[in-house]
């Protein structure tokens, strides 16, 4: 079987690992169509390509009606190169590199032809500066075709295309890149068009890597055969095939992660535009498709097609260049090259760097600070025009300018040497302008009036602006000292001071304090309570001095405490008033009252219980209420679960024991009392069982069981003559029905066995017995 891109484990790493770029040309002599019929013979399965990193067609008029067709595939060669489309594989086979031709108007197939095999050209990395240092682990190949293609004069003209899958896995601004393919197709003019022209072709190769932060600065201009007019831009790069069916006219791929679903068959020749878009992630598209540095985008000139900007991220990007081709002023074709850039992290040899400058307003002596790297030696121009002898040779040099103004620094790395670098940074040349003012001393809010005056260095000619905000009066001025500025409110206030000194600008803020008078306050209302009523009162007072607080009731008593507790009795209508009393810098004090703390009268609750001992054969007792004349409401528990709402009322106990029974009383004021009484109910032991039953089902005499009560631990057996266990029960309630297995038993004397605990005497006892089962049927 062919792969073309296999291998791609040993490429699969980090950045580290450089990817590259490839060229072919193809060349070929079309004067076969369809050889797509015999090629399948060739192909079976082919593995999923992921070196595929761009590409691009152009084509050229020659005489008649013949036209020479070239192709060009980007691929990285890192770790080996797997062959090209038409190149063997290590076992011999062959997958043709094929195009498909298409007539214009109405898509309709004019052939699909096999474009031989490539001439491979090794080329190396390179950069556009000497002061970088290349990367020696990138490697790009150029495989080189021509083939010249008869096509008659039509309208509409041709679309000639090529397609291949995959782009790299690590790619960054592609959704599932590895799983992307690729599309390079020109459009050959029709008849009805433009007919002698040849597409334009870019004049250099794009550069293998690019480094991150700093400008790319490619000159990416095309040629025009025809001297047309041409248009650059960025624009969205064409999908292509996928991980099934990497090629055409091939076998589709087994199940794999990029091919989890393979289809049927694999297409047989190139699909007709349009095309389908790469899809880019969500923050690039493909006129924007690079991180750069914010100071410095990445663009592309429409006129020249110089490409720079400095890119900010290390990875891989696809980014699609189009050249629109113009004659007399009418758009006559557009020319596509599809391209990854690799952003690396570069080794410069020397960088000229001019630390920008902080304060505008300096003054006119300047210290320069050089944080080049690489360079021993400088030249610095602080850029005073026109004199000549504003220079220097040290590295980190002094300056006095004798004016104002802005001035163009120039700093030069190794002047005169072969690799030199020089960076330019503009200067701002202005009076110091350094503005503050005296911090202000915080005030009481009542009768407060701050003064404030501008301090610091200035010029005679600067102009100040005061901001006080807008509890202020006044809340602005222009003026340079400003007094009995008061606030109408306590609290933190930020002064704002602005300056201004010809272009240069300075501000200064700092905090005043207007201290909040005292403010006393209760935060509790309790206005409905219960005699007694006891409150602990909660203190909301606020202020921003220390203060005590003095508490009044008007029973005549007092407290001092932060929070005290009252109790307040007997039932009428309180009052509470709370001072809150500042002692230093601002005396003053603050009153709260309360005058409506109503304390309602609280009932009693009382109940008589008669009997209160009794036996269980007796066990009714009366309730009889004897509660004060102000309850409304009654609600007793008599211990067993079961109650009553009435003030008098009986109930039964089904069960010894001792039982506490709670009465809980309210009046119309919904203050509450309760109480509680003891309830004995004494144990009684009786026994007794009958010797015959019939369980014929009349309803008469069905069941044998005993009649008993007072015992615990309770067990009833049944036993027939022989001695075999029939039944047994636990529950004084449940006796036998005289059934066996859901079988009547037969007409018999019958043993019983009865265990318990007297509950009056404490303590076990054993009876036996026997019993006659009489059957109806007998």
């Amino acid at each position: 079987m062919f792969d073309l891109f296999d291998n791609e484990a040993n490429f699969n790493t980090s950045f580290k690992k450089k990817r590259s770029y490839f060229f072919v040309i193809l060349i070929f002599n079309l004067n076969k169509r369809f050889l797509y019929l015999i090629l399948c013979l060739h192909l079976c399965c082919v593995s999923l390509a992921t070196h595929i990193v761009g590409g691009e067609m152009i084509y050229d008029k020659l005489s008649g009606n013949s036209y020479r067709i070239t192709l060009k595939v980007y691929r990285d060669c890192f770790n080996g190169v797997p062959p090209f489309d038409g190149l063997p594989n290590s076992g011999g086979g062959i997958a043709p590199a094929i195009i498909t031709v298409y007539q214009t108007n109405g898509s309709v197939l004019f052939g699909s032809f096999d474009i031989g095999a490539p001439v491979i050209t090794n080329i190396p990395p390179s950069i556009n500066s000497p002061c970088i240092i290349t990367p020696n682990n990138v490697c790009v190949e150029e495989g080189i075709y021509t083939f010249t293609l008869n096509l008659p004069p039509i309208a509409g003209g041709y679309d000639v295309i090529y397609q291949r899958c995959c782009r790299n896995n690590t790619i960054l601004n592609l959704v599932n890149p590895g799983g992307t393919g690729s599309t390079y197709y020109t459009h050959v003019n029709g008849s009805d068009e433009t007919l002698n022209n040849s597409s334009p072709r870019f004049k250099k190769f794009p550069p293998i890597f690019v480094c991150q932060g700093l400008n790319i600065a490619f000159d990416h201009a095309a040629i025009d055969p025809d001297g047309d007019q041409l248009v650059y831009s960025f624009c969205p790069a064409f999908n292509g095939l996928d991980g099934c069916c990497p090629v055409v006219n091939s076998s589709p791929n087994p199940p794999n992660t990029s091919c989890p679903s393979p289809p049927i068959a694999c297409p047989q020749v190139a699909p007709p535009p349009p095309f389908p878009f790469v899809a880019y992630t969500s923050t690039f598209t493909g006129v924007s498709p690079m991180a750069s540095l914010l100071t410095a985008p990445i663009t592309i000139n429409s006129t020249t097609g110089f490409l720079n900007g400095k890119p900010s991220t290390l990875g891989q990007w696809v980014v699609c260049v189009c050249v629109q081709e113009f004659r007399n002023n009418q758009l006559i074709g557009t020319h596509y090259r599809d391209f990854q850039f690799n952003v690396v992290s570069c080794s410069v040899t020397v960088v000229s760097v001019i630390k920008p400058q902080v304060d505008l307003c300096e003054g006119f002596s300047v210290n320069f600070v050089n944080q080049s790297v690489g360079a021993n030696t400088f030249k610095w121009d602080f850029g005073v025009l026109p004199i000549n002898n504003d220079t220097s040779n040290t590295t980190n040099p002094s300056y006095t300018y004798q004016d104002t103004g802005k001035y163009e620094v120039t700093l030069i790395a190794n002047p005169g040497k072969p690799c030199a670098d020089t960076s330019k940074n503009i200067f701002s040349i202005y009076p110091v302008l350094d503005i503050n003012f005296p911090p202000a001393a915080r005030q009481c809010l009542k009768g407060n009036a701050f003064n404030f005056t501008v301090q610091g260095v200035y010029s005679a000619a600067s102009s100040f602006t005061w901001n006080f905000g807008a509890a202020a009066t006044p809340s602005v001025s222009p003026s340079l000292t400003v007094t009995n500025v008061s606030f109408n409110q306590p609290g933190k206030y930020f002064i704002k001071l602005f300056g201004k000194q010809t272009t240069c600008v300075d501000s200064f803020i700092d905090t005043i304090r207007v201290i909040k008078p005292p403010e006393a306050k209760i935060k509790n209302f309790p206005t409905r309570l219960c005699d007694p009523a006891t409150v602990a009162f909660s203190n909301g007072s606020s202020g921003d001095l220390p203060m005590r607080y003095v508490w009044k009731f008007n029973d005549g008593t007092s407290s001092t405490e932060y929070e005290p507790s009252k109790v307040f009795s007997p039932a009428g209508v309180y009052s509470v008033t709370l001072t809150a009393i500042t002692t230093s810098l601002c005396i003053d004090s603050s009153f709260f009252s309360i005058n409506t703390i109503t304390v309602s009268p609280t009932p009693k609750a009382s109940f008589v219980a008669t009997p209160t001992v009794v036996s269980i054969f007796d066990a009714e007792i009366l309730f009889t209420n004897q509660s004060t004349p102000d309850v409304a409401f009654w609600e007793y528990d008599y211990g067993d679960g079961f109650g009553s709402s009435l003030a008098n009322s009986y109930h039964t106990y089904r069960k010894y024991g001792t039982y506490l029974v709670n009465q809980k009383v309210s009046n119309a004021f919904g203050c509450r009392d309760s109480t509680t009484r003891e309830i004995i109910i004494l144990p009684e032991f009786r026994f007794w069982i009958p010797n015959t039953f019939t369980p014929n089902g009349d309803n008469l005499n069905d069941i044998f069981m005993p009649s008993i009560i007072g015992v615990e631990e309770y067990n009833f057996e049944i036993f027939d003559r022989w001695g075999e266990f029939i039944f047994q029960s636990n529950d004084i309630e449940r006796g036998w029905n005289g059934k066996l297995g859901g079988s009547l038993c037969k007409q018999d004397v019958y043993v019983w066995r009865i265990t318990f605990r007297n509950v009056v005497s404490k303590k076990r006892e054993q009876h036996f017995g026997h019993v006659t089962l009489l059957r109806s049927d007998f």
